[in-house]
């Protein structure tokens, strides 16, 4: 009996608790969804990475992990290697942040008698067009001595290894070098026009027969270097937007036929005596070519800085700029090791010793701005390195100098808002590689760190970028 009776007083006391709670359920707003832990699955996120028939037939990875995190809590195949194009980039900028300070060393100098003896870092902003420096022009303007001689200095090859050898004339893949200037490309302005003959100034007529553009050429020195292309050069497998050609091993260029306005940039050969030449033009001074040797304990060397460091960082990371992020780690190898080369080796081998001894996987790195396929990396490390990023640089800082979507860089006609960006990130694009990392924030509020790789992909790459959209789209609703 008393045994009933127990069994009975258990049974109405757990009935009145479950219905408080359940009293308790609609008398209180529901509980935001805990925050996705490491480790934890999320099978919806598998299933549409596996179902996609846009991402079915080429290799993918995906890595996630909340900014302030230690670790990332979500992968899909994140283990393995793929060629990351310019998010290789990322690497460039952290090496930079550590290795230079808050502006970039322009030149090297020292003065004996009435000659000025000038060596160069790396620094690409000389005369640049799109990130131009007045610093190192205005003060060998400006030296009071007779003389300007350039002191060469031991430098990495124009191209990097794994670079694509016919891509030599496109604006994306400038010769790298000691002493850039004009960015190592010819810029070419076109204006419709009636033909017309060659004019002063910097006009060359570069013209076939009927309603053409008039094309004005910077720097002028290479007026003379310019004409019309010829039909041979004329090719059915031109590409639409290519405007300017130029000979395989020489500076020469040949101007396609439009009666359209364009803008084109084109890489020029350089050379030590092709530089001097140019720089002699611009600051109307005598520069000769000289050899650098500094007495030791007489010559006093200097270092020349110029341009904010964050006025290159952003230029690269947004608009995905190859020859600033080559010449970055060219201006990182005057703070490390010999004064007498500047080696991008010997940054790459100093930032995986020194700065990156923790990454997930090791990291392939030959170049700085991803240009070659020899680049390799796992998801998951750069989504470590995200992680180090977010960790070492101040947000705002580091989400200003990315693409945003919906706002600028190579992000700006994607990822659209009302309310503002809410992805900020690095793209990296071969031909069928199509890779994008950063930041996004999700509708609670979250930043989140990602990595999102398709390598080796047939598809078009519109269908490409609008399925990698709505798959990051998803995580942005529902973590």
């Amino acid at each position: 009996m008393r045994r009933s009776l127990y069994f009975l007083l258990l049974l109405i006391v757990g009935t009145t608790q479950l219905s408080a709670c359940a009293q308790a359920g609609t008398d209180q707003p529901a509980a935001a969804p805990a925050a996705v832990r490491p480790g934890q699955p999320l099978p919806w996120l598998d299933s549409l990475l596996n179902s996609s028939p846009v991402l079915r037939q080429h290799q993918v990875g995906l890595s996630l992990a909340y900014a302030d995190s230690a670790r990332p809590f979500y992968g899909f195949q994140d283990s393995k290697y793929f060629t990351p194009a310019s998010n290789m980039k990322l690497f460039s900028f952290y090496a930079g942040l550590h290795l230079l300070g808050d502006s970039l060393p322009s030149l090297r100098y020292f003065s004996r008698h009435d000659t000025l003896f000038f060596q160069g870092t790396g620094d690409p902003t000389l005369l640049h067009g799109d990130v131009p420096s007045r610093r190192a022009y205005s003060f060998l303007l400006n030296r009071p001595e007779k003389v300007l001689a350039y002191g060469d200095i031991r430098c990495v090859t124009p191209f990097g290894p794994g670079w694509t050898w016919d891509d030599y004339g496109y604006y994306f893949q400038p010769e790298r070098g000691a002493f850039p200037i004009y960015g190592n490309t010819v810029r070419f302005y076109a204006t419709p026009t009636a033909p017309a003959k060659t004019r002063a100034g910097g006009t060359a007529s570069a013209r076939p027969a009927g309603p053409v553009s008039r094309v004005r050429v910077l720097p002028r020195y290479f007026v003379p270097l310019v004409g019309p292309a010829t039909p041979e050069l004329l090719t059915p497998g031109l590409d639409k937007d290519t405007h300017v050609l130029r000979d395989l091993q020489e500076n020469r260029f040949h101007v396609l036929p439009s009666n359209k306005k364009w803008v084109d940039e084109t890489p020029f050969v350089t050379s030590r005596g092709l530089m001097l030449r140019l720089l002699g033009d611009t600051l109307r001074r005598a520069t000769a070519n000289a050899a650098w040797r500094p007495r030791p304990g007489q010559d006093s060397i200097r270092t020349l800085h110029g341009l904010r460091v964050d006025s290159l960082y952003r230029r690269m990371l947004r608009v995905s700029d190859n020859f600033l992020a080559e010449q970055l780690l060219l201006m990182c190898s005057t703070t490390i090791g010999s004064h007498d080369s500047l080696s991008t080796g010997r940054v790459i081998r100093y930032a995986r010793r020194r700065l990156l001894p923790g990454l997930p996987d090791p990291v392939h790195w030959v170049d700085g701005s991803g240009l070659s396929r020899l680049n390799l990396v796992t998801p998951r490390t750069l989504t470590a390195l995200l992680l180090k990023l977010h960790q070492e640089v101040p947000e705002p800082r580091l989400l200003s100098l990315l693409a945003a979507g919906g706002g600028q860089g190579t992000l700006r006609k994607r990822y659209h808002d009302a309310a503002g960006p809410w992805v900020w990130g690095k793209t990296g694009t071969l031909s069928n590689n199509l890779n994008v990392c950063g930041y996004l924030r999700t509708k609670s509020g979250r930043l989140v760190a990602f990595t999102f790789m398709n390598n080796n992909h047939v598809t078009d790459s519109g269908d490409m970028r609008n399925e990698v959209e709505r798959v990051l789209r998803l995580v942005r609703e529902r973590l």
